[in-house]
């Protein structure tokens, strides 16, 4: 069968397990290594388990040096990840973080600037009014202009008729 253009190394074969290969449990899907990395890991995830509620009974009684003396704040060490149900106070409200505070109150202050802007108390509201003012007067004016012309020019003629 051809393979096309990339031909892979003989050791890069795949060798795929017979059905009675996978019933005897000799396949080789899955080696013999797996399967005792798998049993260390559930036995280390044990004596984990087992080693933690041993070192919560033993919390206070051994100090490396001069932790038992001076207490420090280290921003390396590693806080748990995991944090229980019971733990979590719900009455304290996450904090902010700078952006975010600065980005509310932006938004709070462009609400408040619109509302002043529709309500008319803006410097650029009461320009805006006053240009919106002025343009309304000419266009009034120029409408009056025209209908004094029109009225001219129906006048001369309706007397040029006669």
């Amino acid at each position: 069968m051809g393979r096309g253009k990339f031909k892979g190394k003989p050791t890069g074969r795949r060798q795929f397990s017979t059905p009675e290969q996978m019933m005897a449990g000799t396949s080789a899907s899955r080696p013999r290594t797996f399967k005792k990395e798998e049993a260390e890991l559930e036995e280390e995830e044990r004596s984990e388990e087992e080693s933690e509620e041993e070192s919560e009974d033993e919390a206070g009684a051994e100090l490396k040096g001069t932790q038992g003396i001076i207490q420090v704040d280290n921003p390396n060490v590693a806080k748990p990840k995991n944090v229980k149900a019971r733990d979590i106070d719900m009455e304290k409200t996450t904090e902010l973080s700078r952006r975010e505070r600065e980005e509310i109150e932006r938004q709070k202050a462009h609400e408040r600037y619109m509302r002043l802007q529709e309500q008319g108390k803006t410097e650029q509201a009461r320009k805006d009014l006053e240009r919106l003012a002025l343009t309304r007067q000419q266009r009034a004016e120029a409408a009056k202009k025209r209908e004094e012309e029109k009225t001219a020019k129906e006048q001369k003629k309706s007397e040029a008729r006669k």
